[in-house]
């Protein structure tokens, strides 16, 4: 059985800056890990992957320069650092794991993975 176990969410101030973090437990191996959010009324969409052995990464546009996302595979944990926050980054935030190879994929759509975390609230106040 997989987990993924969220935290780092909350309230914060347009500009500003949150990290969040999310550590899978009982996956045998890991080929990617990838944050989606998912605003009221709208559909969840992509942020940000990265592999677990090269560290390849890949953003949505309009978070390019300001997230960034990074791992610790000792840890099996994938963390999103957001900075200059802006109030469209309003949303819930889910954490994602892909456990095997995959071609021609950018990892870009929600059905690539296999599992998914709990969500994480990120409110940016103006």
């Amino acid at each position: 059985q997989v987990q993924l176990v969220e935290s780092g969410g909350g309230l914060v101030q347009a500009g500003g800056s949150l990290r969040l973090s999310c550590a899978a437990s009982g996956p045998r191996s890991i080929y990617a890990m990838g944050w989606f959010r998912q605003a009221p009324g709208k559909e969840r969409e992509f942020v940000a992957a990265i592999t677990r052995r090269g560290g390849s990464t890949d953003y949505t546009d309009s978070v390019k320069g300001r997230f960034t996302i990074s791992r610790d595979n000792a840890k099996n944990t994938v963390y999103l650092q957001m900075n200059n926050l802006e109030q469209e980054d309003t949303a819930v935030y889910y954490c994602a794991v892909r456990l095997s190879f995959i071609v021609n994929s950018m990892l870009r759509r929600p059905n690539e993975y296999n599992y998914w975390g709990q969500g994480s609230q990120v409110t940016v106040a103006s």
